[in-house]
Formats: C-alpha cells, structure tokens, sequence
C-alpha cells in the first residue's frame, strides 16, 4: 500500500468574521457617480444605497464583514422621492436610505470595479 500524502490546503485569513445572510440584505447596490468614485479615491469614503429598515450599527457590520475593512464612521441619509413627468403622466421616483461610510486609511475597497 502506498501512503497517502496530505495536500497542505491555503485558508484564506480574515480580520473580521465572516459575512452572514443578514449582511447582503442590508447592503443594496454602490452609488457609482463622478462625486463618490472621488471620494472613494481621495477620503476614502464609499457610498451605498442600503435598506430602508438598515441603521447604522448594521451597515458599519455589513461592510466590515463583506468587504473584511475597518469602519471608521457611518452617515446615513434618507433621500426622498422625486416627482418625475414623462409627457402628460406624472409620477415619482422612489425614495431610498444612503449610507456614507468612511474605511480606515489601513484598508481600501473598490465597489464599483476597475473603471481604469
């Protein structure tokens, strides 16, 4: 019989705990505008349309676990709808909570992809 060789396997280490279900629930989608990519750059602050129920304490966990960053600070701002007029109809643009989050300046992230 020959002996079997054990295969040494490389896992991943994270800072923080891994994301749970709850935390793709609270994270919607990134605000990608010319404003937030500078910010992004410069401050290091990431902006992201988040859930309407989400408060802070759930996003500063959300974006530590998903992205493995630190949080400095969140700001959160509920942006109202906007009426819209399309010809004779009349209607409004849904509202949506924003969360403005600063990263420690240790880490970086980059949610809207390499737009290099």
């Amino acid at each position: 019989m020959a002996a079997k060789k054990k295969v040494a396997t490389k896992v991943e280490e994270r800072k923080y705990a891994a994301p749970a279900i709850e935390s793709f629930d609270v994270i919607i989608a990134p605000i990608v505008t010319e404003k937030t990519m500078k910010q992004q750059q410069e401050e290091n602050i990431v902006t992201l349309k988040v859930a309407k129920n989400a408060n802070r304490a759930q996003v500063k966990l959300a974006v530590e676990q998903i992205f493995n960053v630190k949080v400095d600070r969140v700001n959160i701002v509920n942006v109202l709808p906007k009426a819209k007029r399309v010809g004779r109809y009349e209607g409004k643009v849904s509202g949506y909570k924003k969360a403005i989050v600063k990263i420690n300046a240790a880490d970086k992230i980059n949610v809207a992809g390499d737009a290099e």
